[in-house]
Formats: C-alpha cells, structure tokens, sequence
C-alpha cells in the first residue's frame, strides 16, 4: 500500500488556515538564502506559494553567494529578533562548504522552526517540548501517527545519521517507546539489520538504496530522500519492489514532502499562537 503524503498534508493545510484565521495579525516567516542552486530555489518557492495560500507572511532574504560564516550568523541573528518574525530557516547548500551546524546557532531557539540551532537537537534529545524538531524528521512521526503504527516496543531501523532527519527521527522514535537502531554507510550487512525493522526509515541520499531484500514483510517504511536522476525524483527506496513486501510504504515524490512543507508551516504557527496568548 502507497501512503499519500498529499492527503495527509491537505488535511494538515486545512487545520492551519483555520488556526492563521484565529489570529489578529500574519504569522511571519523568514527564509535565509546564499545560493544559486536551483532544486534549493526551486524549494523555497515552494514554500513561498504554500505560506501565501494559508495566510502566512513568508519572505526570502538573499544574501551573496560568497557570505562568510560571520555574515550569514549575522543576519540570522537579527531576523531572529525583528518584529513580526515567527519563524526562520536558512537553505542549504551554503556558500565555502559550510555546514548548516555552523551558521544554524545563530538562530534562536524560539524561532527555530526547523530545528537547526544544536541547541534544539540537544532539547529534543532531553525530551523536552521546549524545541522543534527539523521539519522532516517531525513529518516521519506524524505520518506514522496518521496512518495508526502503534511504535511501543516495535523495533524501528534508521538508514542515515545526519542532524536534520536521522539523529532527530531517532530521538522521536525513541520518545515513543520504540527500540531504535541507527545503521550509516559502515554498518555490516545493512540489509539483514533493516530486514528486523517493523518501522524502517530511509534517509540517507542514494537512489533506491532500499530494495525488498531489506524489508520484513508486513513493515512499514517511511522513504525521506530525494536523489535527482535522469529519470526524474527519486527515494532512497526503490518502491516498485518493496511495495510487494511491506504493509505501507511512502513514495517520492508525494510522501513526506508535503507533509515537511506543512508542519514547517505549523511550527510557524505554533510561535505565533505563543506570542498571541
């Protein structure tokens, strides 16, 4: 069975135009931008479009592709204290070979929306609810919880290690009583690892990666890449097999990219709603 991230965002978008509607003033996001690349401008029009039809105020604030650390810092500390901001990304890639880590605790905690400062992995590590996870990470649980996975003492595999989908996808798992294996590029034998998965994640950025070899029948996967070919977007799992084996399985595009957009979205909405009180 294809789960349909679409649905589940469409639903997601309806509850948030009625939360925007509640409020006296916009929720305002902020997009920090120092690139050229297209599939990242390609993006944040995305997100542009989405904001404008649920009311949301976003703008995109570009800066030369050549910023150095000190710039970039610079501006996302100041978007993150201007009125009005309720939210503040920064799009990689970044100029020099920067890494989001490096210009991501500038932004602050309470605008955070997509999880980048390390201080808010560090407080979803603690458990606590006083951060937001990375966007994509949240979309891998809320899809799970849409589609009615009970995770308590399940096993759940991880493929992928990064900071904004598998370190904090793992931490979610965890909150919700699975047994959790985080497995990368030296792991042994990856497949028979994920073959003990009831829920397996896939985030690790190498084209249908994933075959039906590294599925237990009946489990459910969640696919997070996005790996442009020549055939056009493609995920970490290669779904035309793994749809043979699996209970569920999302695809790409149509999965957990619509459903990322829109509780990035909600967590703009969520700051407003705290300001508003």
């Amino acid at each position: 069975m294809l789960i349909d991230g679409k649905k589940i965002a469409a639903d997601l978008g309806a509850e948030l135009t009625e939360r925007v509607a509640k409020l006296s003033t916009p929720p305002g996001l902020a997009i920090v931008v120092a690139t050229e690349d297209e599939s990242t401008a390609w993006y944040v029009r995305s997100l542009l479009r989405t904001a404008e039809k649920l009311g949301i105020a976003a703008r995109r604030i570009d800066l030369p592709t050549d910023s150095d650390v000190a710039t970039i810092r610079g501006v996302l500390t100041e978007v993150s204290a201007a009125p009005g901001v309720h939210g503040v990304i920064c799009q990689t890639p970044l100029p020099g070979g920067l890494r989001l880590e490096d210009v991501g605790m500038a932004i602050h905690p309470a605008v955070d929306v997509d999880g980048a400062n390390p201080v808010s992995l560090g407080l979803l590590a603690s458990g606590s609810g006083a951060a937001f996870p990375p966007a994509t990470a949240a979309a891998v649980l809320r899809i799970l919880e849409h589609e009615g996975v009970s995770l308590l003492g399940k096993r759940a595999v991880v493929i992928g290690r990064s900071n904004v989908v598998g370190k904090p996808a793992a931490l979610m798992l965890l909150a919700k009583h699975a047994t959790v294996t985080v497995c990368h590029s030296r792991t042994p034998d990856l497949a028979a690892v994920a073959r003990e998965a009831d829920v397996l994640v896939a985030a690790v950025g190498r084209a249908k990666l994933v075959t039906a070899d590294f599925v237990k029948p009946g489990a459910v996967v969640i696919d997070v890449g996005t790996n442009a070919t020549p055939d056009g977007l493609v995920g970490d799992v290669d779904t035309a097999s793994v749809e043979q084996v699996a209970g569920a399985v999302t695809p790409v595009p149509g999965g957990v990219g619509p459903v990322t957009t829109m509780l990035l979205m909600s967590h703009v909405v969520s700051v407003a709603e705290r300001v508003a009180v």
